[in-house]
């Protein structure tokens, strides 16, 4: 049986987000065994793999970049969505910071602290692989997730037909609840969900979500490497 055209655009869509979650997974397994004996690693070990999950990411969008239609840079040159993009990046960031309650995380979160490396030049390849995943990588690979692929899914299985940035509450309520339940701090990525949705119904631009989304990682980046709450990252 031959797939449909929808099933690969959906697959160039989520395959990038699994691979992610996948390393995810791989950190968490990896601490486990660490945590019972059966392995040893120490948390110096496990910051290796960020750069390895944002390389393997970013080649993975590299290679399917013909197939994302969507993203629209030149909406970017209406001063309208640029000003909104970036306002409301740095007002989800502001929030963030200030929404770091306890009840809405899943356990204490680990963090990604590159100063428990001793050597100068290993803790800067980390620091900016940690900078660039997240301000660059992430943001293009979830809202291709979030935004173009899942919020068009959930109103129909055959997404193509459906337009960037159409609204219906089950699409806004699902996608939203999920990808706060992504983040460590649920609340926080519910709040943000919100946020990036309401971005792409008002300027029916991906490439808006992506750059609020982007504004939003990096503020975040600075925010921890000049106060060192790795929590947040």
């Amino acid at each position: 049986m031959h797939k449909s055209h929808s099933d690969h655009s959906a697959l160039y869509r989520w395959l990038p987000f699994a691979l992610f979650m996948a390393f995810i997974g791989l950190d968490e397994v990896l601490r486990f065994l660490g945590h019972k004996g059966w392995i040893h690693l120490s948390p110096r070990d496990l910051l290796y793999l960020y750069p390895v999950k944002a390389i393997s990411v970013g080649l993975l969008l590299l290679y399917f970049r013909r197939r994302y239609e969507e993203i629209r840079p030149q909406d970017l040159a209406q001063v309208k969505n640029l000003v909104l993009s970036i306002s409301v990046g740095v007002a989800v960031f502001l929030l963030w910071i200030n929404m770091d309650w306890s009840f809405g995380t899943h356990g204490k979160p680990a963090g990604f602290d590159p100063t428990i490396m001793s050597d100068y030049l290993t803790r800067l390849i980390l620091i900016i692989s940690r900078v660039f995943g997240a301000a660059v990588i992430v943001p293009i690979m979830e809202e291709l997730f979030w935004r173009s692929w899942l919020l068009r899914y959930i109103i129909d299985h055959d997404f193509s037909k459906i337009q960037i940035g159409t609204f219906t509450w089950s699409s806004f309520l699902i996608s939203t609840i999920l990808f706060g339940l992504e983040h460590n701090y649920i609340i926080a990525g519910i709040m943000a969900g919100v946020a990036y949705s309401l971005l792409l119904y008002r300027t029916k631009s991906l490439a808006s979500c992506i750059l609020s989304h982007a504004v939003t990682n990096f503020a975040l980046a600075i925010y921890v490497l000049a106060t060192s709450q790795w929590r947040f990252w």
